[in-house]
């Protein structure tokens, strides 16, 4: 009797792990929606590359923009724009035996238009945000990532070396939304020409210092280089056309409050690079009105502050629940277009429980032109002898633009995600004879 006991716990124990394997191995094909990737598991052979040190990465984002009402043109259509992603993280250790060390290599792809440009803003102003913030540097393939980091003294202090962007470690932030002034390094998109974010890499070494668990410091230096930006020059590694160096500092705290994650940055940045005057020539009077050329600055700098904060779990599920998060820069009033910026958005993670993976966001964005800038327009105007803003050689007078955006993210698969969103974008370029526009935009995320 008991041996037939024994043998009936033998039967149902290996059925048990054989519908485990079978579950897991389903998982793992192609398409299925528990797997982690499109194309799944590869036979398996992705999983062993993985506990070799090899992960690959192949990712998809595409934005879809429609001008629903008003903007600078209302004749109505719809852009796409879109990104292609291929590359690998490397675990050194694993692969050669360097304890501590990783490295990884990543090439994008970005193609298509953006609905921003000409029905949204003035197209002799455009406008200050991106109704689709995966446009943009070029149609073309770049070198994104390639770098070498390792940790030293019990992971204390960590360095990294290769090409690479600043919003890749500084100011960053995580793009849940499709406007650009919700997604990802915001002083990238206001610090005029200097901070190249994703897909743009740059010569670069980062140091960081962990004090404890929960905070660390750290200080970087970015080869400064315009001629990066220029179609054709996405794999440039030479150093020809330096301007100067980018030099950001940061304090990053990641502590937790109520038992829930958060994480406050505050940073500066200064360039090395000489920077032209946005009004004053050398004599410190008005360039528009005396023709001279603008006065030249040594430098220039700006700061930033971030924070993400986790208010709420989901019936004690911290995967879910209600988010915070808070971004401002404040940058040169001497060289810089936008002087400042602020935002501050909400996104509510898992709200039904049908639906434990979706999110819902909301945003709301606040970008302020140079008054500096306002007053060189008008000068160049006046001196133009060009009054009227239906004339074509009007130079736009910018102010202030205004970013909305309400979202919805369907959680479709473990590797796609659909988020339809509204945006509204009040005086768009900050021009205000351009008329508040309505957008509707779909942003697909997917990782092959």
């Amino acid at each position: 009797m008991k041996m037939k006991n024994k043998a009936r716990l033998i039967c149902q124990v290996s059925a048990a792990a054989a519908l485990v394997l079978a579950g897991n191995a389903m998982a793992d094909e192609a398409f299925s929606s528990d797997s982690r990737w499109m194309t799944g598991d590869w036979g398996g052979e992705r999983t062993r590359l993985i506990e070799q040190g090899i992960d690959i990465k192949m990712d998809y984002v595409g934005e879809v923009g429609g001008n629903l009402h008003g903007g600078f043109n209302d004749d109505k259509t719809a852009r796409y724009a879109d990104q292609f992603g291929l590359g690998a993280a490397l675990d050194l250790e694993k692969l050669f035996g360097w304890d501590n060390t990783q490295a990884k290599i990543q090439l994008t792809n970005r193609n298509g238009e953006n609905i921003s440009n000409d029905r949204i803003g003035d197209p002799r102003a455009g406008t200050l945000s991106s109704s689709q913030e995966v446009y943009g540097r070029g149609h073309m393939v770049r070198l994104t990532q390639l770098w070498i980091q390792h940790q030293f003294f019990d992971n204390k202090l960590d360095v990294k070396a290769g090409y690479f962007g600043e919003g890749e470690d500084f100011n960053t932030f995580p793009c849940e939304f499709q406007n650009l002034a919700f997604c990802g390094s915001q002083v990238g998109n206001w610090a005029t020409n200097i901070w190249y974010n994703w897909p743009v890499s740059q010569a670069a070494i980062r140091v960081k210092y962990h004090i404890n668990d929960e905070l660390y410091a750290q200080i970087g230096a970015y080869n400064q280089n315009t001629s990066q930006l220029e179609h054709g020059n996405g794999f440039k590694l030479s150093g020809s056309g330096t301007n100067g160096t980018v030099l950001p500092v940061e304090l990053v705290w990641s502590p937790k409050v109520n038992n829930l994650p958060g994480e406050y940055r505050v940073g500066y940045y200064k360039s090395t690079a000489n920077a032209d005057d946005v009004l004053k020539d050398d004599n410190g009077q008005d360039a528009a009105t005396t023709g001279n050329p603008y006065r030249v600055h040594d430098s220039k700098h700006g700061y930033w502050f971030v924070a993400q904060q986790q208010l709420t779990s989901h019936n004690g599920d911290a995967s879910r629940g209600l988010n915070i998060a808070a971004n401002a820069t404040f940058h040169d009033k001497d060289t810089n277009f936008i002087d400042n910026y602020q935002s501050l958005m909400f996104v509510y993670k898992g709200p039904f429980d049908a639906r434990p993976k979706d999110d819902v966001g909301i945003g709301f964005a606040r970008i302020h032109v140079n008054d500096d800038v306002k007053k060189n327009a008008e000068l160049t105007n006046v001196a133009n002898g060009v009054l009227e803003y239906d004339n074509p050689l009007f130079s736009p007078i910018r102010e202030t633009e205004y970013n909305y955006e309400i979202n919805y993210g369907f959680h479709v698969t473990n590797w796609l995600t659909v988020r339809p969103n509204l945006q509204y974008v009040t005086h768009p370029g900050g021009v205000d004879e351009v008329d508040n526009a309505l957008v509707a935009g779909l942003k697909i995320q997917s990782v092959f």
